[in-house]
Protein backbone atom coordinates (compact mmCIF):
# COMPACT_ATOMS: atom_id res chain seq x y z
CA UNK A 1 0.00 0.00 0.00
CA UNK A 2 2.96 2.18 0.76
CA UNK A 3 4.45 1.64 -2.68
CA UNK A 4 1.93 2.13 -4.33
CA UNK A 5 0.91 5.38 -2.34
CA UNK A 6 4.63 6.78 -3.49
CA UNK A 7 3.70 5.35 -6.83
CA UNK A 8 0.75 8.03 -7.27
CA UNK A 9 2.98 10.44 -5.61
CA UNK A 10 5.47 10.13 -8.33
CA UNK A 11 2.47 10.40 -11.61
CA UNK A 12 1.43 13.00 -10.07
CA UNK A 13 4.33 15.12 -9.66
CA UNK A 14 5.24 14.10 -13.03
CA UNK A 15 1.88 15.39 -14.47
CA UNK A 16 2.52 18.92 -12.75
CA UNK A 17 5.92 18.84 -14.54
CA UNK A 18 4.71 18.07 -18.03
CA UNK A 19 2.20 20.57 -17.75
CA UNK A 20 3.94 23.61 -16.50
CA UNK A 21 6.79 22.76 -19.36
CA UNK A 22 3.71 22.57 -21.63
CA UNK A 23 2.50 26.33 -20.30
CA UNK A 24 5.95 27.40 -20.47
CA UNK A 25 6.62 26.07 -24.13
CA UNK A 26 3.52 27.83 -25.30
CA UNK A 27 4.03 30.64 -23.83
CA UNK A 28 7.58 31.72 -24.85
CA UNK A 29 6.38 30.65 -28.19
CA UNK A 30 4.02 33.62 -28.18
CA UNK A 31 6.65 36.12 -26.93
CA UNK A 32 5.52 35.81 -23.42
CA UNK A 33 8.34 36.05 -21.08
CA UNK A 34 10.18 33.43 -19.07
CA UNK A 35 9.21 35.44 -15.75
CA UNK A 36 5.32 36.73 -17.05
CA UNK A 37 4.58 32.84 -17.69
CA UNK A 38 5.94 31.49 -14.26
CA UNK A 39 3.55 34.48 -12.67
CA UNK A 40 0.90 33.90 -14.78
CA UNK A 41 1.10 29.93 -13.33
CA UNK A 42 1.19 30.76 -9.92
CA UNK A 43 -1.60 32.99 -10.35
CA UNK A 44 -3.48 29.83 -11.97
CA UNK A 45 -2.46 27.76 -8.97
CA UNK A 46 -6.00 28.51 -6.89
CA UNK A 47 -8.51 28.79 -10.21
CA UNK A 48 -10.63 25.97 -9.94
CA UNK A 49 -11.12 25.15 -13.49
CA UNK A 50 -7.30 24.96 -14.06
CA UNK A 51 -7.38 22.44 -10.65
CA UNK A 52 -9.90 20.78 -11.68
CA UNK A 53 -8.02 20.36 -15.08
CA UNK A 54 -4.91 19.19 -13.97
CA UNK A 55 -6.42 16.55 -11.50
CA UNK A 56 -8.25 15.17 -14.61
CA UNK A 57 -5.20 15.13 -16.26
CA UNK A 58 -3.45 13.16 -13.48
CA UNK A 59 -6.14 10.68 -13.12
CA UNK A 60 -5.83 9.88 -16.86
CA UNK A 61 -2.27 9.54 -16.78
CA UNK A 62 -2.17 7.45 -13.36
CA UNK A 63 -4.95 5.21 -14.71
CA UNK A 64 -2.63 4.43 -18.07
CA UNK A 65 0.08 4.23 -15.83
CA UNK A 66 -1.68 0.90 -14.09
CA UNK A 67 -3.05 -0.71 -16.82
CA UNK A 68 0.35 -0.58 -18.78
CA UNK A 69 1.55 -1.76 -15.55
CA UNK A 70 -0.55 -4.43 -15.47
CA UNK A 71 -0.59 -6.28 -18.49
CA UNK A 72 2.78 -6.14 -18.69
CA UNK A 73 2.74 -8.44 -15.80
CA UNK A 74 0.58 -10.32 -17.43
CA UNK A 75 2.45 -10.62 -20.45
CA UNK A 76 5.80 -11.44 -18.31
CA UNK A 77 3.95 -14.41 -16.12
CA UNK A 78 1.17 -15.92 -18.66
CA UNK A 79 2.79 -14.44 -22.21
CA UNK A 80 1.56 -12.37 -25.44
CA UNK A 81 -1.63 -14.57 -26.34
CA UNK A 82 -2.88 -14.23 -22.67
CA UNK A 83 -2.17 -10.47 -22.31
CA UNK A 84 -3.41 -9.94 -25.62
CA UNK A 85 -6.69 -11.66 -24.72
CA UNK A 86 -7.18 -9.53 -21.54
CA UNK A 87 -6.30 -6.24 -23.90
CA UNK A 88 -8.98 -7.51 -26.16
CA UNK A 89 -11.40 -8.22 -24.24
CA UNK A 90 -10.63 -5.74 -20.87
CA UNK A 91 -10.10 -2.23 -22.65
CA UNK A 92 -10.70 -2.51 -26.65
CA UNK A 93 -14.21 -3.92 -26.43
CA UNK A 94 -15.36 -1.89 -23.52
CA UNK A 95 -13.65 1.20 -25.53
CA UNK A 96 -15.32 0.51 -28.46
CA UNK A 97 -18.56 0.24 -26.45
CA UNK A 98 -18.28 3.29 -25.04
CA UNK A 99 -17.30 5.09 -28.09
CA UNK A 100 -20.20 3.74 -29.61
CA UNK A 101 -22.83 5.17 -26.86
CA UNK A 102 -21.01 8.18 -27.13
CA UNK A 103 -21.54 8.83 -30.79
CA UNK A 104 -24.97 7.69 -30.87
CA UNK A 105 -25.62 10.56 -27.74
CA UNK A 106 -23.94 13.13 -29.61
CA UNK A 107 -25.99 11.75 -33.78
CA UNK A 108 -29.17 11.68 -31.37
CA UNK A 109 -28.72 15.20 -30.20
CA UNK A 110 -27.35 16.96 -33.43
CA UNK A 111 -30.32 15.28 -35.94
CA UNK A 112 -33.06 17.57 -36.55
CA UNK A 113 -35.81 18.22 -39.14
CA UNK A 114 -34.47 21.00 -41.15
CA UNK A 115 -33.77 21.71 -44.63
CA UNK A 116 -31.73 25.00 -46.47
CA UNK A 117 -31.62 25.69 -49.33
CA UNK A 118 -27.92 27.18 -49.88
CA UNK A 119 -28.04 30.74 -52.15
CA UNK A 120 -24.66 30.55 -53.61
CA UNK A 121 -25.52 33.67 -55.87
CA UNK A 122 -25.19 36.61 -53.86
CA UNK A 123 -22.12 35.64 -52.81
CA UNK A 124 -18.87 38.13 -53.78
CA UNK A 125 -16.91 36.45 -56.52
CA UNK A 126 -14.62 39.15 -56.59
CA UNK A 127 -10.89 39.58 -55.74
CA UNK A 128 -11.87 42.21 -52.97
CA UNK A 129 -15.21 43.28 -51.12
CA UNK A 130 -18.11 45.31 -52.61
CA UNK A 131 -17.47 47.64 -50.22
CA UNK A 132 -21.55 48.95 -49.69
CA UNK A 133 -20.36 50.50 -46.51
CA UNK A 134 -19.68 53.49 -48.96
CA UNK A 135 -23.18 53.71 -49.90
CA UNK A 136 -25.67 53.07 -46.77
CA UNK A 137 -22.86 53.31 -44.30
CA UNK A 138 -23.55 49.72 -42.44
CA UNK A 139 -20.77 47.83 -41.15
CA UNK A 140 -20.84 44.48 -42.43
CA UNK A 141 -18.76 42.93 -39.38
CA UNK A 142 -17.48 40.13 -38.36
CA UNK A 143 -15.11 39.09 -34.89
CA UNK A 144 -12.73 36.89 -36.51
CA UNK A 145 -10.12 34.78 -34.25
CA UNK A 146 -7.31 32.73 -35.30
CA UNK A 147 -4.82 35.33 -36.93
CA UNK A 148 -1.12 34.55 -38.06
CA UNK A 149 1.01 36.09 -40.41
CA UNK A 150 -0.33 34.10 -43.79
CA UNK A 151 -3.78 34.84 -43.75
CA UNK A 152 -4.74 34.62 -47.17
CA UNK A 153 -7.43 31.81 -47.28
CA UNK A 154 -8.56 32.94 -43.96
CA UNK A 155 -9.81 36.48 -45.83
CA UNK A 156 -10.81 35.48 -48.92
CA UNK A 157 -13.83 33.49 -47.52
CA UNK A 158 -14.64 36.42 -45.46
CA UNK A 159 -14.71 38.79 -48.44
CA UNK A 160 -16.72 35.65 -50.34
CA UNK A 161 -19.04 36.12 -47.56
CA UNK A 162 -20.05 39.68 -48.00
CA UNK A 163 -18.36 40.99 -44.78
CA UNK A 164 -16.85 44.26 -45.07
CA UNK A 165 -15.56 44.70 -41.67
CA UNK A 166 -13.42 42.50 -39.02
CA UNK A 167 -13.44 43.00 -35.37
CA UNK A 168 -9.09 42.30 -34.55
CA UNK A 169 -9.26 41.89 -30.76
CA UNK A 170 -6.20 41.92 -28.90
CA UNK A 171 -7.12 40.47 -25.01
CA UNK A 172 -6.07 42.22 -22.24
CA UNK A 173 -5.73 40.01 -19.21
CA UNK A 174 -5.95 40.29 -15.64
CA UNK A 175 -6.44 37.07 -13.04
CA UNK A 176 -10.26 37.97 -12.09
CA UNK A 177 -12.24 40.91 -10.65
CA UNK A 178 -10.49 41.83 -7.76
CA UNK A 179 -6.65 42.30 -9.24
CA UNK A 180 -6.62 46.00 -8.68
CA UNK A 181 -3.25 45.73 -11.94
CA UNK A 182 -3.93 44.10 -15.25
CA UNK A 183 -0.78 43.32 -17.47
CA UNK A 184 0.39 45.70 -19.00
CA UNK A 185 3.06 46.69 -22.29
CA UNK A 186 6.60 46.55 -21.54
CA UNK A 187 6.79 49.87 -23.65
CA UNK A 188 3.61 51.72 -24.94
CA UNK A 189 3.84 51.74 -28.95
CA UNK A 190 7.02 49.03 -28.87
CA UNK A 191 5.13 45.55 -30.37
CA UNK A 192 5.53 42.04 -29.08
CA UNK A 193 5.31 39.36 -31.75
CA UNK A 194 1.62 38.88 -31.04
CA UNK A 195 1.08 42.46 -31.57
CA UNK A 196 3.08 42.01 -35.05
CA UNK A 197 0.76 38.86 -35.98
CA UNK A 198 -2.38 41.81 -36.02
CA UNK A 199 -0.24 44.81 -37.41
CA UNK A 200 0.01 42.19 -40.19
CA UNK A 201 -3.28 41.08 -40.36
CA UNK A 202 -4.75 44.77 -39.99
CA UNK A 203 -2.31 45.10 -43.36
CA UNK A 204 -3.84 42.00 -45.27
CA UNK A 205 -7.16 42.52 -44.56
CA UNK A 206 -7.26 46.50 -45.75
CA UNK A 207 -5.07 44.85 -49.27
CA UNK A 208 -8.22 42.90 -50.18
CA UNK A 209 -10.82 46.47 -49.36
CA UNK A 210 -12.01 45.04 -45.71
CA UNK A 211 -12.22 47.61 -43.17
CA UNK A 212 -10.66 46.94 -39.93
CA UNK A 213 -11.96 47.93 -36.09
CA UNK A 214 -9.90 47.46 -33.68
CA UNK A 215 -11.55 46.56 -30.30
CA UNK A 216 -9.31 45.24 -27.04
CA UNK A 217 -11.14 43.21 -24.97
CA UNK A 218 -10.11 42.47 -21.33
CA UNK A 219 -10.27 38.92 -20.70
CA UNK A 220 -10.48 37.45 -16.85
CA UNK A 221 -9.52 33.80 -15.74
CA UNK A 222 -12.18 33.74 -13.23
CA UNK A 223 -15.17 36.24 -12.76
CA UNK A 224 -16.54 38.75 -15.44
CA UNK A 225 -15.03 42.13 -16.21
CA UNK A 226 -18.25 43.87 -15.38
CA UNK A 227 -18.05 43.06 -11.98
CA UNK A 228 -14.69 44.24 -11.23
CA UNK A 229 -14.87 45.57 -7.54
CA UNK A 230 -11.93 47.19 -5.56
CA UNK A 231 -11.96 48.16 -2.49
CA UNK A 232 -10.72 51.99 -2.45
CA UNK A 233 -10.15 55.17 -4.65
CA UNK A 234 -6.44 54.60 -5.20
CA UNK A 235 -6.99 50.76 -5.76
CA UNK A 236 -9.54 52.19 -8.68
CA UNK A 237 -6.67 54.15 -9.82
CA UNK A 238 -4.20 51.78 -9.91
CA UNK A 239 -6.02 49.44 -12.23
CA UNK A 240 -7.34 52.26 -14.26
CA UNK A 241 -3.49 53.16 -15.03
CA UNK A 242 -2.89 49.91 -16.25
CA UNK A 243 -6.33 49.73 -18.66
CA UNK A 244 -4.73 53.69 -19.72
CA UNK A 245 -1.71 52.10 -20.81
CA UNK A 246 -2.98 49.05 -22.34
CA UNK A 247 -5.96 50.95 -24.25
CA UNK A 248 -2.81 53.63 -25.94
CA UNK A 249 -1.06 51.26 -26.84
CA UNK A 250 -3.98 50.15 -29.02
CA UNK A 251 -4.96 53.04 -30.00
CA UNK A 252 -1.37 54.08 -31.36
CA UNK A 253 -1.67 50.74 -33.27
CA UNK A 254 -5.18 51.82 -34.73
CA UNK A 255 -3.65 55.08 -35.71
CA UNK A 256 -0.21 53.69 -37.57
CA UNK A 257 -2.08 50.79 -39.15
CA UNK A 258 -4.74 53.37 -40.63
CA UNK A 259 -7.62 51.00 -38.67
CA UNK A 260 -10.86 53.35 -39.15
CA UNK A 261 -12.89 52.17 -35.87
CA UNK A 262 -11.05 51.84 -32.41
CA UNK A 263 -13.10 50.39 -29.16
CA UNK A 264 -12.13 52.40 -25.94
CA UNK A 265 -13.75 49.56 -23.34
CA UNK A 266 -16.12 46.72 -23.91
CA UNK A 267 -18.31 46.01 -20.27
CA UNK A 268 -16.39 48.00 -17.85
CA UNK A 269 -19.62 48.59 -15.97
CA UNK A 270 -18.25 49.10 -12.64
CA UNK A 271 -15.27 50.79 -13.13
CA UNK A 272 -17.84 53.33 -15.39
CA UNK A 273 -19.62 53.99 -12.36
CA UNK A 274 -16.62 54.53 -10.18
CA UNK A 275 -14.78 56.42 -12.91
CA UNK A 276 -16.47 58.45 -15.28
CA UNK A 277 -13.98 61.36 -15.53
CA UNK A 278 -11.17 59.40 -15.79
CA UNK A 279 -13.13 57.96 -18.83
CA UNK A 280 -13.84 61.00 -20.16
CA UNK A 281 -10.45 62.59 -19.71
CA UNK A 282 -9.02 59.08 -21.81
CA UNK A 283 -11.78 59.21 -24.52
CA UNK A 284 -9.75 63.11 -24.46
CA UNK A 285 -6.43 61.84 -24.78
CA UNK A 286 -7.23 58.93 -27.51
CA UNK A 287 -8.84 61.37 -29.43
CA UNK A 288 -4.77 63.85 -29.71
CA UNK A 289 -3.33 59.82 -31.00
CA UNK A 290 -6.19 58.11 -32.76
CA UNK A 291 -7.88 60.12 -35.22
CA UNK A 292 -10.56 57.44 -36.84
CA UNK A 293 -13.81 56.50 -35.39
CA UNK A 294 -14.55 55.69 -31.46
CA UNK A 295 -17.19 53.56 -29.93
CA UNK A 296 -17.52 52.24 -26.74
CA UNK A 297 -19.16 48.44 -26.51
CA UNK A 298 -21.64 48.61 -23.74
CA UNK A 299 -23.65 45.29 -22.40
CA UNK A 300 -27.62 45.07 -23.81
CA UNK A 301 -28.37 44.89 -20.21
CA UNK A 302 -28.75 48.67 -19.17
CA UNK A 303 -25.13 49.54 -19.42
CA UNK A 304 -25.15 52.34 -22.12
CA UNK A 305 -26.71 53.83 -19.36
CA UNK A 306 -24.31 54.84 -17.68
CA UNK A 307 -22.54 56.18 -20.24
CA UNK A 308 -22.61 60.20 -20.39
CA UNK A 309 -19.70 60.92 -23.43
CA UNK A 310 -21.46 59.41 -25.89
CA UNK A 311 -21.39 62.43 -27.92
CA UNK A 312 -17.51 62.15 -27.56
CA UNK A 313 -18.11 58.97 -29.34
CA UNK A 314 -19.20 58.10 -33.20
CA UNK A 315 -21.30 55.04 -32.64
CA UNK A 316 -23.52 53.69 -29.93
CA UNK A 317 -21.66 50.60 -29.51
CA UNK A 318 -24.16 47.53 -27.81
CA UNK A 319 -22.98 44.42 -27.09
CA UNK A 320 -26.00 42.93 -28.39
CA UNK A 321 -27.08 39.26 -26.57
CA UNK A 322 -30.64 40.40 -26.10
CA UNK A 323 -33.08 37.48 -24.90
CA UNK A 324 -35.62 36.98 -27.62
CA UNK A 325 -37.99 34.29 -26.50
CA UNK A 326 -38.24 32.06 -23.82
CA UNK A 327 -38.95 29.19 -25.53
CA UNK A 328 -36.34 26.55 -27.37
CA UNK A 329 -37.08 25.85 -31.39
CA UNK A 330 -38.53 29.16 -31.83
CA UNK A 331 -40.01 30.24 -35.19
CA UNK A 332 -39.38 33.51 -37.44
CA UNK A 333 -42.41 34.97 -36.36
CA UNK A 334 -41.73 34.61 -32.27
CA UNK A 335 -37.84 36.03 -32.89
CA UNK A 336 -39.00 39.44 -34.67
CA UNK A 337 -41.85 39.77 -32.06
CA UNK A 338 -38.86 39.45 -29.67
CA UNK A 339 -36.99 42.46 -30.95
CA UNK A 340 -39.75 44.79 -31.01
CA UNK A 341 -39.41 46.22 -27.55
CA UNK A 342 -35.16 46.04 -27.72
CA UNK A 343 -35.79 48.05 -30.88
CA UNK A 344 -37.99 51.17 -29.11
CA UNK A 345 -35.28 50.89 -26.38
CA UNK A 346 -32.45 51.45 -28.82
CA UNK A 347 -33.76 53.83 -30.88
CA UNK A 348 -34.94 56.11 -27.71
CA UNK A 349 -31.31 55.91 -27.19
CA UNK A 350 -29.97 56.54 -30.32
CA UNK A 351 -32.91 60.04 -30.60
CA UNK A 352 -31.54 60.74 -27.19
CA UNK A 353 -27.85 61.58 -27.87
CA UNK A 354 -28.15 61.70 -31.95
CA UNK A 355 -26.15 59.02 -32.09
CA UNK A 356 -26.30 55.88 -34.57
CA UNK A 357 -26.38 52.48 -32.84
CA UNK A 358 -23.63 49.97 -33.39
CA UNK A 359 -23.79 46.41 -32.55
CA UNK A 360 -20.39 45.98 -31.63
CA UNK A 361 -21.03 41.97 -30.88
CA UNK A 362 -24.09 39.83 -31.84
CA UNK A 363 -24.15 36.39 -32.28
CA UNK A 364 -26.73 32.97 -31.54
CA UNK A 365 -25.10 29.69 -30.81
CA UNK A 366 -26.42 26.26 -32.76
CA UNK A 367 -28.16 25.20 -30.25
CA UNK A 368 -32.12 24.91 -30.04
CA UNK A 369 -32.17 27.68 -26.85
CA UNK A 370 -29.51 30.25 -27.96
CA UNK A 371 -32.48 32.99 -28.40
CA UNK A 372 -33.42 32.74 -24.41
CA UNK A 373 -29.96 33.27 -23.34
CA UNK A 374 -27.93 34.24 -26.14
CA UNK A 375 -24.96 35.28 -23.95
CA UNK A 376 -24.23 32.08 -22.54
CA UNK A 377 -21.44 30.02 -23.62
CA UNK A 378 -21.97 26.46 -24.44
CA UNK A 379 -20.05 23.51 -22.77
CA UNK A 380 -17.56 21.72 -24.11
CA UNK A 381 -19.35 18.33 -23.86
CA UNK A 382 -23.10 20.34 -24.51
CA UNK A 383 -23.80 17.52 -27.28
CA UNK A 384 -24.55 15.25 -24.98
CA UNK A 385 -27.15 17.13 -23.31
CA UNK A 386 -28.14 19.84 -25.34
CA UNK A 387 -29.98 19.56 -28.80
CA UNK A 388 -28.17 21.24 -31.82
CA UNK A 389 -30.20 23.30 -33.85
CA UNK A 390 -29.00 24.75 -37.15
CA UNK A 391 -32.75 26.00 -37.61
CA UNK A 392 -33.01 27.96 -34.63
CA UNK A 393 -29.30 29.91 -35.06
CA UNK A 394 -29.92 30.34 -38.73
CA UNK A 395 -33.94 32.13 -37.84
CA UNK A 396 -32.37 34.16 -35.10
CA UNK A 397 -30.06 35.84 -37.92
CA UNK A 398 -32.96 36.34 -40.12
CA UNK A 399 -34.64 38.15 -37.44
CA UNK A 400 -32.20 40.16 -36.98
CA UNK A 401 -31.38 41.27 -40.38
CA UNK A 402 -35.76 41.82 -40.92
CA UNK A 403 -36.05 43.20 -37.72
CA UNK A 404 -33.34 45.82 -38.00
CA UNK A 405 -31.59 46.04 -41.07
CA UNK A 406 -33.43 48.99 -42.68
CA UNK A 407 -33.59 50.92 -39.63
CA UNK A 408 -31.80 54.52 -40.18
CA UNK A 409 -30.30 54.62 -37.03
CA UNK A 410 -29.17 51.52 -37.17
CA UNK A 411 -24.96 51.32 -38.26
CA UNK A 412 -24.60 47.52 -38.65
CA UNK A 413 -23.00 44.93 -36.42
CA UNK A 414 -20.22 42.70 -35.89
CA UNK A 415 -21.05 38.83 -35.43
CA UNK A 416 -19.93 36.95 -32.58
CA UNK A 417 -17.40 34.76 -33.86
CA UNK A 418 -15.83 33.59 -36.60
CA UNK A 419 -12.59 31.18 -35.93
CA UNK A 420 -10.45 30.70 -39.09
CA UNK A 421 -9.43 27.62 -37.73
CA UNK A 422 -13.07 25.89 -37.91
CA UNK A 423 -12.98 22.68 -40.01
CA UNK A 424 -16.18 21.57 -41.77
CA UNK A 425 -15.81 18.18 -40.27
CA UNK A 426 -16.71 19.70 -37.02
CA UNK A 427 -19.79 22.10 -37.92
CA UNK A 428 -22.33 18.92 -38.08
CA UNK A 429 -21.69 18.37 -34.44
CA UNK A 430 -20.68 22.15 -32.87
CA UNK A 431 -22.87 24.17 -30.68
CA UNK A 432 -20.89 27.15 -30.28
CA UNK A 433 -21.17 30.76 -31.95
CA UNK A 434 -19.70 30.28 -35.13
CA UNK A 435 -21.84 30.44 -38.19
CA UNK A 436 -19.00 28.75 -40.30
CA UNK A 437 -20.16 25.69 -42.52
CA UNK A 438 -24.32 26.11 -40.94
CA UNK A 439 -27.04 27.85 -42.64
CA UNK A 440 -26.63 30.74 -40.69
CA UNK A 441 -23.38 31.63 -42.56
CA UNK A 442 -25.45 32.08 -45.81
CA UNK A 443 -28.12 34.24 -43.97
CA UNK A 444 -25.71 36.77 -42.64
CA UNK A 445 -23.98 36.94 -46.27
CA UNK A 446 -26.98 37.22 -47.67
CA UNK A 447 -28.02 40.00 -45.25
CA UNK A 448 -24.78 41.77 -45.93
CA UNK A 449 -25.67 41.48 -49.58
CA UNK A 450 -28.62 43.75 -48.95
CA UNK A 451 -28.28 47.23 -50.09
Amino acid sequence: MKKEFFIAIKVYVSTWILIVLLFLSLSLRADISFKKSVQTIIELLPNTTFLIGVHITFAICYVLFLLIRYFMRIYRRKGFIIMGKQVIFGVVIPFFILLGIYKAIVRANSTEEFSYEWDYSIENTNDTTNDLYKTDGKHRGMSVFGWGFHNKKSIATLVKNNIEWVAVTPFLYQKDQYTKQMDTPKTIGRWSKRDSIFISSIAQLRAKGVHVHLKPHLWMSEGWRSDISLPSAIDWDIWFDSYRSNIIHYARMAQETGVELFCIGTELRSSLQHQPDRWKALVQEIKTIYHGKLTYAANWDGEFELIDFWKELDYIGIQAYFPLTKKSNPDLVTLKKGWNRHITTLETLSQTHQKPILFTEVGYKSEASAAIHPWEWQSSLGILYQKKSNRTQQLAYQALFESLWDKEWFSGMYIWQWDTRTSMDSAPTSLDFSPRYKPAQNTIAKGYARQ
